[in-house]
C-alpha cells in the first residue's frame, strides 16, 4: 500500500503528470459507460423507432420510451420468438388469458397476435396505461414502479400491499417490498422487477438516446 501512494505520489507531482492521471481516468469511466451501453440487446434497434411511435400514439408526446424499452428488455431481451416455461410469449411476454383479455377490451389490439412484435408493444403500452390509472404514486417513478409491479404480479396484489403499507404512495423498497400472502419466491421474484427496470435497464435506454425515463 506505501508502495502504491508513493507512485501516485509521483504521478501527481507535476503538472504533466496530474493530467495524465486525470486522462487515464476519464478512458476508465468512458470504457465502463460503453460497457454499459453494450449491455442493450443488438436486436432491440429494429424496434426503435416503433416502440416510440407505438408510445407516443397512447401514452402522448411525453411518454417515458425508456421505461418501456427496459421493461421489454426485461420481459424478453427483444426476442419475439420468446416463450417462457409458463406459457408467456412474444416481446411483451403476454399469457394467453391476458392477451385475450386485452384483445377484447381494445379495438386496436382485437387481432390477439402476442408474437407479432407491433401488437406487442402496443398491447404492453395499453396495459401499462391501464395499471397507471389504477395506482397513486409519490411521483411519476413510484406510480410507474407500482403499475410495473401489478404488470408483473397482478393489481390485486399492488392493492393489498398498499393496505398493508405505512407509506402506501410509495412503491421502491417500501410497498413493494411487502409480502401479501405469496410464495416467497414470487415475492422476491415481484419486488425485484420494477428495480431491474426501472433502476438497472433505464439508465441504459436513457444513455442510448430512446428517449426519457420515469425514474431517470
Amino acid at each position: 500500500m506505501t508502495s502504491v501512494r508513493r507512485t501516485f505520489s509521483r504521478l501527481t507531482s507535476s503538472p504533466t503528470s496530474l493530467w495524465l492521471v486525470w486522462w487515464l481516468a476519464l478512458a476508465l469511466l468512458s470504457g465502463f459507460v460503453q460497457s454499459s451501453q453494450a449491455q442493450v440487446p443488438q436486436g432491440a434497434s429494429q424496434y426503435k423507432r416503433q416502440l416510440r411511435q407505438q408510445a407516443h400514439m397512447i401514452w402522448g408526446l411525453d411518454a417515458p420510451v425508456a421505461t418501456f424499452a427496459a421493461q421489454i428488455h426485461q420481459e424478453s431481451q427483444w426476442n419475439a420468438a420468446a416463450r417462457s416455461r409458463v406459457g408467456a410469449v412474444g416481446l411483451s411476454q403476454f399469457m394467453p388469458s391476458t392477451a385475450t383479455w386485452i384483445s377484447g377490451v381494445y379495438p386496436d389490439l382485437a387481432d390477439n397476435s402476442p408474437t407479432n412484435p407491433v401488437w406487442a408493444m402496443r398491447a404492453l403500452l395499453r396495459y401499462d396505461l391501464f395499471l397507471f390509472d389504477r395506482v397513486a404514486g409519490e411521483s411519476l417513478c413510484e406510480q410507474v414502479a407500482f403499475a410495473l409491479s401489478a404488470y408483473n404480479g397482478g393489481l390485486g396484489w399492488v392493492n393489498k400491499r398498499k393496505a398493508l403499507s405505512p407509506t402506501p404512495r410509495k412503491c421502491l423498497d417500501a410497498t413493494c417490498a411487502i409480502n401479501p400472502g405469496i410464495s416467497p419466491p414470487n415475492q422476491r421474484e415481484n419486488a425485484d422487477y420494477p428495480k431491474r427496470i426501472l433502476q438497472r435497464y433505464e439508465p441504459l435506454y436513457v444513455a442510448n438516446g430512446w428517449g426519457q425515463g420515469s425514474c431517470q
